[in-house]
């Protein structure tokens, strides 16, 4: 289990880096930089643009501007700064005097962590796959033992349109039904500190994944449902209830799992579209804004701590296999 452990951490270094060096070759092919004319800022002159690329580094040559991001390099008075291999994610280019650790991480003053962008987006992100969890295996559960059944057909009917149908419709049906006409959830809360806030975007978030797990717990169910080990447990007289649960669904969960694993790190890093149809503090609208103002630091910073989180994820994911599936050996 330790070799194994060691040898997937071994393999986050060349991914994290590879992961760097497409997202900065995209960034940098895109057109404009992070001086261009923006509506909502202060102009800033060709001088002025000159000084600050000398400042962030920017008019050195871009391989040298990814090693200095990834690795490190000397600043202006020969000291050398680490990249992002020491943790450093750079400064923010459009948010003056701010790091992006700052901005993601850092909550307001006298406020917990809980509070900052990262923060709200964890939160929302595991509402949202608790909402997924523990609706979309009961659903899929049951769809499969009354297979063919009305249950089952009004099952596959919601589970398709949370597949088909992108979440910012369902947000917009939603906030009809619950806030506009039954006044149940306020559309703009005051406070998000109020439990009832927090509802209507985790649900709208987490339909997606709910819908994918009942799908595919619907369909591991069925397949298991058919094997003999099943129909040896049954002709041994064991109480359905045990057969279900300890028999079928934890053969079944292994490739619901396996979704369930970087749907984990996508929910918990933020949705720019929920975030701001909710006016929500979260990432995911900080990383959008990022792209559209070419905040490099942002951009680069944000892409890489998602890939941190997708790959943890996953290798969450093995070692859950491994509790549902004894068979399963990580060390060879």
């Amino acid at each position: 289990m330790a070799t194994y452990l060691f040898r997937r951490l071994l393999w986050l270094v060349p991914v994290l880096l590879t992961v760097s060096a497409i997202t900065f070759t995209l960034m940098h092919m895109a057109p404009g930089g992070p001086w261009d004319r923006d509506p909502s800022a202060r102009q800033v002159d060709s001088r002025t643009q000159q000084l600050l690329n000398e400042y962030y580094g920017l008019n050195k040559p871009l391989w040298r501007q990814f090693i200095a991001y990834t690795i490190g390099d000397t600043d202006k008075d020969g000291k050398f700064v680490c990249g992002l291999i020491c943790g450093n994610m750079g400064p923010s280019y459009r948010q003056r005097g701010m790091t992006i650790q700052q901005i993601l991480f850092e909550p307001p003053k006298n406020k917990p962590f809980w509070d900052s962008r990262f923060g709200y987006s964890a939160r929302l992100g595991l509402i949202a796959l608790s909402v997924a969890v523990l609706v979309g295996l009961p659903v899929g559960i049951i769809s499969a033992l009354k297979q063919n059944s009305w249950i089952d057909y009004i099952s596959l009917f919601i589970a398709t349109i949370g597949i088909s149908v992108p979440n910012f419709v369902i947000a917009i049906f939603l906030i009809i039904i619950f806030a506009s006409w039954l006044h149940l959830i306020p559309i703009v809360p005051k406070s998000w500190g109020q439990v009832n806030a927090w509802i209507l975007p985790g649900v709208v978030l987490g339909f997606n994944t709910l819908a994918r797990t009942a799908r595919l717990t619907r369909a591991s169910m069925l397949e298991v449902m058919r094997q003999d080990y099943v129909r040896t447990a049954r002709a041994k007289g064991l109480v359905e209830r045990l057969v279900i649960f300890r028999h079928m669904l934890r053969n079944a969960l292994i490739p619901v799992i396996t979704i369930l694993g970087p749907a984990l790190a996508a929910l918990v890093t933020g949705s720019f579209i929920i975030e701001l149809m909710f006016g929500f503090p979260g990432m995911g609208r900080a990383y959008v804004q990022a792209i559209s103002q070419r905040d490099y630091s942002m951009i680069m910073g944000t892409t890489v701590f998602y890939a941190i989180l997708v790959a943890l994820a996953n290798m969450s994911v093995d070692f859950v296999y491994v509790f549902l599936d004894p068979r399963i050996r990580l060390d060879k």
